[in-house]
């Protein structure tokens, strides 16, 4: 295992066209890649090196796609939210290319209403894997993340329904489990109260917090936790009826360390309302 320095210095150079960026790293970390054999002394990444950053990898983006987008109505009467079209390309398709372009291609989707129209994803994404959830309109999406038990490692999991505009948004590496807010001074959405960075409740509305994207990414370790404390929520007293995030976020938060990644109300574009559809895209404006 690499430290955490070792670890951002090694990313940095893999994002370069090789040398060590000028007074942006500890000159000792420098020297424990070179000591390691991690990097060359021209600041390029060795084959040593690459395999040390492999176990921080992201290897899948996984999409929770199985609810009814109600509030999209009419938009939504005949597709599923997923695949409503902002600008003439689905909504899903954003945040696949966006994936796709950091290298990530396992991509797997869980499906409820209108399953099948998912199918016409397959004809330029050859590589997704469609996931059936059965349940989607008995539960929260719980019994989404329930039907995935097996990929939460080094995996990013995400509500299929946001619009990505930057795409560097994903990582190819992660060192630690993270989530995606922006932060605010005050917020009556879901958001992120934390101390020093690190995620400690999922709450609905709150002050000098981080409003949430849903946008998490697990890493090997964390991924292996999810299985057991999401059966537990799930066969807990009221735990079909709750969102997914609120068992690692809030039931066994103590448990998992969730870092928050900061990003800009520019960079993702949650759309929750047809109104809000229509300003966004004027095909959808009702005459």
């Amino acid at each position: 295992m690499i430290s955490r320095a070792q670890f951002d210095l090694l990313v940095a150079l893999d994002q370069t066209d090789g040398g060590f960026p000028a007074g942006t790293f500890p000159s000792e970390t420098a020297t424990e890649l070179l000591e390691q054999g991690l990097a060359t002394q021209d600041g390029k990444v060795t084959p040593a090196g690459y395999e040390a950053l492999e176990p921080y990898r992201a290897k899948r983006v996984i999409f929770l796609a199985a609810g009814l987008g109600s509030r999209l109505r009419p938009a939504t009467l005949n597709v599923p939210k997923p695949l409503v079209r902002v600008h003439g390309k689905p909504i899903i398709c954003s945040a696949i290319d966006a994936a796709l372009q950091m290298g990530i291609e396992e991509i797997i989707i869980v499906r409820g209403y209108l399953g099948d129209s998912f199918d016409q994803l397959l004809k330029h994404y050859p590589q997704i894997r469609l996931i059936d959830n059965p349940i989607y309109n008995q539960t929260n999406n719980i019994s989404s993340a329930m039907c995935v038990l097996d990929w939460f490692s080094n995996a990013y999991v995400m509500e299929a329904d946001l619009l990505i505009n930057n795409p560097a948004i994903f990582r190819k590496y992660n060192y630690s489990s993270n989530c995606l807010g922006v932060p605010v001074e005050r917020t009556d959405d879901w958001c992120v109260i934390s101390e020093k960075g690190v995620a400690k409740q999922l709450v609905q509305g709150g002050e000098n917090c981080h409003h949430l994207y849903s946008i998490y990414y697990w890493t090997t370790e964390d991924g292996k936790k999810l299985p057991d404390h999401l059966r537990d929520m799930y066969q807990s007293p009221g735990g079909k009826d709750r969102f997914w995030d609120i068992t690692p976020m809030n039931r066994f938060n103590d448990q998992y360390h969730i870092e928050i990644r900061e990003c800009t109300f520019a960079d993702i574009t949650e759309i929750d309302t047809y109104k809000e559809l229509s300003q966004l895209d004027p095909d959808y404006v009702i005459q």
